[in-house]
């Protein structure tokens, strides 16, 4: 059994891997929130575009995940993989931009570069969170997964728009 203090130590850093993802979230909530009711609706959008309710049930859980893969990967290892936690914050970085691209200033092409460059990051973070923990790497397939659906998304948006 792990002694009392490693257990305390281990909830309270979930709890701010939870927080920072969240913190993303919020801040990428907020760049949203101006467009998202607005100019987002005058847009043209694909057949498959979701409806609008799926997105925050999606981006919770997926923050989950996030939080939860870099977190294990720190158990592990701390913070000394220094290109392991560079890649993930750059992703969160690249992620929040995202939002403020495509929704604060209402650049859907500029936007599509970002989604371009945070697909990269999140696979060099894949890559990078294996070395230490392959679970941590599969928690980020949905990740992946959802911002090449995004990709598809937002470049059928520039499309038709």
């Amino acid at each position: 059994m792990r002694p009392r203090f490693y257990v305390m130590r281990d909830i309270l850093a979930l709890i701010g891997f939870l927080a920072a993802c969240f913190a993303v979230s919020g801040l990428g909530a907020f760049a949203t929130a101006g467009s998202v009711g607005a100019w987002y609706q005058t847009l043209a959008k694909p057949s498959f575009n979701p409806p609008d309710w799926v997105f925050g049930p999606v981006w919770t859980a997926l923050y989950i995940l996030i939080a939860v893969a870099g977190w294990r990967v720190w158990r592990k290892m701390g913070f000394s993989d220094h290109k392991a936690f560079a890649a993930y914050g750059g992703q969160l970085a690249l992620n929040l931009l995202w939002s403020v691209l495509f929704f604060g200033i209402q650049q859907p092409a500029v936007a599509m570069i970002d989604l371009i460059v945070l697909w990269i990051a999140i696979a060099a973070n894949m890559i990078l969170f294996a070395r230490h923990d392959r679970t941590a790497a599969l928690l980020l397939a949905p990740y992946i997964l959802w911002v090449g659906f995004a990709g598809v998304l937002n470049a059928a948006i520039v499309v038709l728009n």
